[in-house]
Formats: structure tokens, sequence, C-alpha cells
């Protein structure tokens, strides 16, 4: 008698990004902005499923901060209580703030054992990449997991292109695809999905997020996971549930996508596991 297999998934990672660069409780009286307020945060979203969290310091007035002290104090107060548990995450992003060499100089200080980093604020052009391939040498050998924010399709193709001529590293190296923008104008779908073509990083086993901003970001999600990808869910990119209402919290929004997985027989990386995935060159 001839049976159907088990459809087998590769797992999938759910990141979360809790509250951004740029919102403020206005936005939502929950949006995690304080050290203490972060730590509960990272504490509930491990708990809900998340393997690794992205975190933007704010400093005393609640402003977006690449500095030192701010980013120190945040990044070790979390990493102290949710310990293996969950991978901890810098951001370098800019906002227009910040050079290319401080946003070098917060990660080479600090030393987290993660950090992201938007490909056209830190390697703006050809002249900036020798000094960029000495940063991402000495970040792969200090075994740090970077992550490579892609904007649009010119970024996907510079990626790639960066990784062949050796400016980027092959191994301890994590994609992030973005759909949508800073815009209201302009909020993301699952068909930004087809703008992209995402198909090589599942083809060389390149480990991949995608995030949304919008309302649809759990559709969007949803969609990046049947292609195979990790996603990136959280009040940075958006604070609405599915429905359009305010969402409950961060750690809602993972459980609703880690139901979501479960129905799709999609497993999900744990902070161990997708941080082995992210060691070997191929990312598997």
């Amino acid at each position: 008698m001839v049976t159907e297999s088990k459809l087998k998934r590769d797992r999938m990672a759910i990141i979360v990004a809790p509250n951004g660069a740029r919102k403020t409780k206005q936005e939502h009286p929950n949006l995690p902005m304080t050290s203490e307020e972060m730590v509960t945060e990272a504490i509930a979203c491990q708990s809900a499923g998340a393997a690794m969290i992205h975190l933007h310091a704010r400093d005393a007035e609640g402003n977006h901060s690449l500095e030192i002290e701010d980013n120190l104090n945040v990044y070790h107060a979390v990493k102290h209580a949710v310990g293996d548990k969950l991978l901890v995450q810098l951001t370098t992003e800019a906002v227009g703030m910040y050079s290319p060499k401080q946003q070098m100089a917060l990660i080479k200080t600090v030393k987290p054992e993660a950090a992201s980093f938007a490909l056209r604020e830190l390697l703006p052009d050809e002249q900036s990449e020798k000094e960029g391939k000495a940063f991402f040498d000495w970040i792969a050998r200090q075994n740090i997991l970077s992550q490579i924010i892609l904007y649009d399709q010119a970024d996907i193709d510079r990626f790639f292109l960066l990784r062949e001529k050796g400016v980027l590293p092959k191994y301890n190296q994590h994609g992030l695809v973005v759909l949508g923008r800073y815009n209201k104008a302009l909020p993301s779908s699952p068909w930004d999905l087809r703008r992209f073509k995402l198909e090589r990083f599942v083809e060389e086993k390149i480990r991949c997020a995608v995030c949304a901003f919008g309302a649809k970001e759990q559709d969007c999600l949803t969609s990046a996971m049947l292609l195979g990808l990790d996603i990136r869910v959280g009040f940075e990119n958006n604070h609405l549930s599915a429905s359009g209402e305010l969402a409950e919290s961060n750690a809602m929004q993972i459980q609703r996508l880690k139901a979501i997985s479960k129905m799709l027989n999609i497993p999900l990386h744990d902070a161990k596991s997708f941080h082995l995935s992210l060691k070997n060159e191929l990312g598997t």
C-alpha cells in the first residue's frame, strides 16, 4: 500500500522588534522605552515564542540613541534577564543622526551577541567597502551575528555582490528584507514579496527574514513563512492587530504567528538552534 509521506518543513525563527527608533507611547501605551520595560518585554516575548529580540536603546528623554552608555545599559539588562533563552540584537540604525564610524564604534564597545546594520547606511558606496570589510571580518571573528537590512531589490543585489567580493562574510550573518516604508501612504502587502527576488536566499541556503510595515503585517509574514523565510514582528513596524485594532502586546502578536506556524506545520527555532543555523556558511 502506498502512503503519502508527511510534509516536513525547515524550522523558522520569529524575531521581535518591540519599539523601534521613532514611536512613543502616543502610538501605543505599552510600547517599551526604558531598560526596565525592555526587560519585561523581552521575557514576555521569549515566553511567547521569539528566538531573538531587536533592541533600540532610548536616552533619558525617550529619543533613539546609539550612545554607548544607553546601549550598554539596555543590552546588559536584557541579556542578564533572558540568558541564553533569547538572542539579543542591538540596532545600529542611524536615523540621520549617526555616522558609520559611530555605528561601528558602538558595536566594537558593547560587543553584543547580535547586531543589525542597514546596508545603505553602513556601506553607502564603493569607497566604504574596504573599511566595511575589515569591520565585518572583525564582527564574524567575534562570533557576533550580523543582520544586514535590505530595503529594495538594489540592496538585495548589492548584498549578494558584496558576499561574492568578500566584503560581507558568509557565516554568522542573516538578511532582513523590509516590506513597506516609513510612510503611511505605502502600507505593505503580501504582493510586495513579488517585487523582490527572494528565491536566491532559499536556493543558496542563506537565512533571511522579512518584516512588514502596516496593518497587513500578519498576512505578509504568513506568506514569508510559506516561502521558507524567517519573520520579524513587533511594534517597530506595526502596532495594530490583524483586525486593525490596537494590538494588545508584542507578545500577543508573536503568539498569533506561532499559532499560524503550527497550523502550517512549520516548526520554530529557539534561540540556541537559530544561533547554530547562522554559524556556518550555508545557514542550514
